[in-house]
C-alpha cells in the first residue's frame, strides 16, 4: 500500500504533535491544521492505522506514532541538508551550536571535552547523553531522562536500565559505521522493549577513530532537533581534539 502526499503529511503532524504535547493526537486538531473535515482525518487516519504507521492507544483516544511512523519520519529527515534545520526547541540552532563549541573548547583536555559535550546535549534536549572515553562509557542526565512521562512505568525503567548496562560493549562490538546512527524504538539491538530512540554521532578522538557521542530519549522527541545537535557535537569535537 502506497503511502499519498497527504497522508505522509497527516502522519508527520502526528509525530510533531504527539512530541509536543506528549498525549495521542486527534482528528480535531489535525482537521484544524489542515482546513478540512475531521471526517476526512479520520478516513486517512485509519488507512495510516492500516499501513502500520500510526496506532490507537485507547478505543476513545487519538493516534500516536509506530515506531515503523518515525522510521519514515526519520528517513525523510535524512534526506534534508541539516542546514535546513534552524531553531532547536524554539532557540536558534546556531546559539545552541555556539554553546557546544565554547564548552568543548575551554576544556584543556579531550576527556573533559567529551564531557562537556554530552552535559550540554543533556541540557539542550533533556534526554540522556552518552559518549565513549576510550575503554569507558561516559552517561549524564539519567534523571533527566525518567522525569519524561513515558518512564512513570517502572517496567520501561527497568528495560532502559537494561539497556544501559549493556551500551557500552554493544558500542565497542558493533562500532556503528555510520556518521548519524539512529536505532528507534524496537530497532535497538539491545534493549528492544524499552521504547527509547539512540542517536548516536562517530567522530574521531585521541582515544579511537570509532568514538561515539549521543543521546537517548523516548521514541516521542523532536528528531529533527536532536539528530542535528547530535551530528553537530560529533564535528566539532572532531574537528577540536584533532
Amino acid at each position: 500500500m502506497e503511502i499519498t502526499e497527504r497522508q505522509r503529511e497527516i502522519l508527520f503532524a502526528i509525530i510533531e504533535e504527539y512530541a509536543e504535547m506528549a498525549a495521542p493526537v486527534g482528528s480535531v486538531t489535525l482537521a484544524k491544521l489542515f482546513d478540512v473535515s475531521s471526517a476526512t482525518i479520520r478516513a486517512e487516519m485509519a488507512r495510516l492505522e492500516e499501513m502500520g504507521l500510526i496506532a490507537q492507544p485507547h478505543t476513545s483516544a487519538g493516534r500516536i506514532p509506530t515506531d515503523a511512523g518515525y522510521r519514515m519520519y526519520v528517513n525523510s529527515l535524512a534526506e534534508q541538508p541539516d542546514n535546513e534545520i534552524t531553531e532547536i526547541d524554539g532557540r536558534p540552532l546556531d546559539r545552541s551550536v555556539h554553546a557546544l563549541e565554547i564548552r568543548i573548547n575551554s576544556q584543556t583536555r579531550a576527556d573533559y571535552a567529551i564531557r562537556g559535550a554530552v552535559d550540554s546535549l543533556v541540557e539542550l534536549t533533556g534526554n540522556l547523553g552518552l559518549a565513549t572515553i576510550g575503554d569507558q562509557l561516559y552517561l549524564s542526565g539519567i534523571s533527566r531522562l525518567f522525569t519524561q512521562p513515558e518512564f512513570m512505568d517502572n517496567n520501561r525503567v527497568q528495560a532502559v536500565a537494561k539497556l544501559l548496562d549493556n551500551l557500552e560493549p554493544w558500542l565497542r562490538e558493533a562500532s556503528p559505521g555510520e556518521p548519524l546512527n539512529i536505532f528507534i524504538g524496537q530497532e535497538n539491538p539491545i534493549g528492544k522493549t524499552s521504547q527509547v530512540s539512540l542517536i548516536i554521532s562517530k567522530f574521531r578522538s585521541p582515544y579511537s577513530d570509532n568514538s561515539y557521542i549521543g543521546i537517548l530519549g523516548p521514541t516521542r522527541q523532536n528528531y529533527s532537533h536532536v539528530m542535528s545537535l547530535v551530528r553537530q557535537a560529533g564535528n566539532i569535537l572532531e574537528a577540536t581534539l584533532l
